[in-house]
């Protein structure tokens, strides 16, 4: 790697270090240093193994880059200097030289704070499921077709029997009935249901059977769980065993305990608007502890412009609708808006008269974010397709007006097609942000072999998306032709490849030349074939500049001027 190569890394905020063929370490960028805390003098000059937590992962990665493979986002734990382990991702290639690797450059990207943060989540959901197995009421999960995925002990108490994760569907009981005695097969119970409906189901009650033959009534919840997308991934449901003597002072805790223990905000409120309950995860939402909003109207929380909405609401909720997945706007106690969806239901006495409204609110700003992101990205992917399209069109179209017949046509349309494909491949790897000079001739020329008969000489330069696409096509014509009449047809001459930047009368310009000599002697070049037309009209009109070709009988050579702004995503050492 040259000087320059690597100073273009220096600054890059991903670690960056060079393993020689033998493992040991000869460059390390700032970033690098700073992850680990090594000084140069500790770290370069070092075997790299040294500095591995598991000897067999480096192992695996040099072996893997001896082979000629890349190495992308491998997990690894490199030893840092205060004798702490960061986890990372590393992404390697090898270098060859004659077939022979002669060092590798190695990517290093700290996702030390991404493991703890796993493990915080796996341990979260081990509590939780600690809490659901300490739990006295019977609680059970499915995934999105029914099939059983946890249940607690309480839940095998209940039913009289283990359930078989993974088999057993809708249920945990053996045998299910209405409260009128018929018989209810289990894809057609509560749970079946709000799966089916994508809907929680609420004030029904059931009775099962045991294996034992005794029967138990009991009141399901069964509620649909949704992704941050909204997209339905299972149900949870808890059973209240109605035999108990005690169960509306049991139900009324448990439920609590699930309220209260939400992430979603849920409040209830009198008919008139005034709110009763408020839990925690209204506090974390709305920024308002229970005591300030316990009392208030519920309208504190509207913009003005939604103020109407609630005697909507209420009017539904006096007719005994529930309101579900209504997406609207709240505002915070900060006085910032916040995206929601509510799902809102009566709440009814003893006596089954409606007394209020009991509301669930979830965040939804990250799924509205997803969604603009996603139009967004829909968008550019329109573009960049409609672009593709453009060139493949005009691409056939040119080549079936200069081939002579239909097996020569099908040969180079899909060469150059292929072409194309090796230059899409490189701004796919880059997240459309463009691809350098460097990598883009050497990926085009890949197929036509003695790459190192090409030499390369210019600064760090990063093309366009739009440029990546016709120098592409410009370098895969002029391979081609080299290699049917020039250096790469044999053993003998060089190709070399400049470019540089110039000032030239306030506008950034940039130079390419392309120099083909002392191979076999260039005797002529069709002016009207598809290749030509490319390199001294298309190329370079379609980056805003001009250009052409030029030979004689020792040489041939192809020069391209064009504006960086047509040219250049981003620039470094450009004069």
């Amino acid at each position: 790697m040259s000087v320059d190569y690597e100073d273009f890394f220096e600054n890059a905020a991903v670690g960056l270090h060079i393993v020689d063929a033998d493992g040991r370490i000869v460059h390390a960028n700032s970033a690098e240093l700073r992850l680990l805390g090594y000084e140069p003098a500790e770290y370069i000059g070092q075997e790299i193994a040294a500095f591995y937590d598991d000897k067999t992962v480096i192992q695996d990665i040099m072996d893997r880059l001896a082979r000629g493979e890349r190495v992308h986002r491998y997990p690894a734990q490199l030893k840092a200097r205060d004798g702490s382990l960061k986890h990372v991702e590393v992404s390697s290639t090898g270098h060859f030289k004659h077939g022979q690797l002669v060092h590798t450059r190695c990517f290093t990207v700290d996702v030390t704070p991404l493991k703890s943060a796993e493990q915080a989540f796996d341990e979260q959901q081990s509590r939780f499921h600690q809490v659901l197995d300490a739990l006295p009421v019977a609680v059970y999960t499915t995934d999105a077709k029914g099939t059983i995925t946890y249940y607690n002990q309480a839940a095998a108490a209940l039913a009289g029997r283990e359930p078989k994760i993974g088999q057993d569907e809708w249920c945990v009981t053996f045998r299910l009935f209405t409260p009128e005695g018929e018989e209810l097969p289990h894809d057609q119970c509560p749970m079946a249901i709000a799966l089916k409906e994508n809907r929680p189901v609420r004030d029904v009650e059931a009775v099962g059977q045991r294996p034992d033959g005794s029967f138990f009534p009991f009141m399901p919840f069964p509620t649909p769980l949704r992704n941050e997308r909204g997209e339905l991934t299972g149900a949870v449901n808890m059973l209240l065993d109605l035999t108990d003597r005690k169960r509306g002072e049991d139900a009324a805790q448990h439920l609590s305990a699930v309220v209260e223990s939400s992430f979603d905000a849920i409040i209830s409120k009198t008919l008139s608007g005034s709110i009763r309950t408020w839990n925690k995860g209204a506090e974390r939402l709305f920024g308002y502890t229970s005591e300030e909003a316990v009392g208030q109207h519920i309208t504190m929380l509207f913009p003005p412009e939604h103020v109407d909405e609630e005697p909507m609401i209420i009017e539904r909720i006096r007719r005994g609708e529930r309101v579900e997945s209504f997406e609207t706007v709240r505002r915070r106690k900060d006085g910032t808006d916040i995206p929601v969806s509510l799902t809102i239901s009566p709440v009814r006495d003893g006596t089954g008269r409606i007394v209020g409204a009991s509301k669930i609110a979830r965040d939804i700003t990250a799924t509205k974010e997803s969604e603009h992101r996603i139009r967004m990205l829909m968008r550019e992917v329109n573009h960049r397709v409609k672009n593709q399209y453009a060139v493949i069109l005009s691409m056939i179209r040119e080549t079936n007006r200069r081939s002579e017949n239909p097996d020569v046509f099908e040969k180079r349309v899909r060469e150059r097609i292929m072409a194309l494909s090796r230059s899409h491949d490189l701004l796919v790897s880059a997240d459309w942000k463009g691809a350098t000079v460097t990598d883009l001739v050497r990926e085009q020329a890949k197929p036509f072999g003695r790459e190192d008969a090409i030499k390369l000489q210019g600064p760090p330069l990063v093309l366009t998306p739009n440029a990546v696409q016709y120098l592409g096509i410009a370098f895969h014509e002029l391979c081609t032709n080299s290699a049917k009449y020039g250096v790469l047809s044999g053993h003998r001459g060089s190709i070399t490849l400049t470019w540089e930047v110039s000032h030239q009368e306030g506008v950034r310009i940039f130079q390419l030349e392309w120099t083909e000599k002392d191979g076999p002697e260039v005797k002529t070049i069709a002016h009207n074939g598809f290749g030509t037309v490319v390199l001294n009209r298309v190329a370079p009109e379609a980056l805003n500049g001009s250009g052409g070709v030029t030979y004689d009988p020792e040489r041939v050579v192809w020069s391209l001027r064009a504006p960086m702004a047509f040219v250049a995503a981003t620039q470094r050492g450009a004069a």
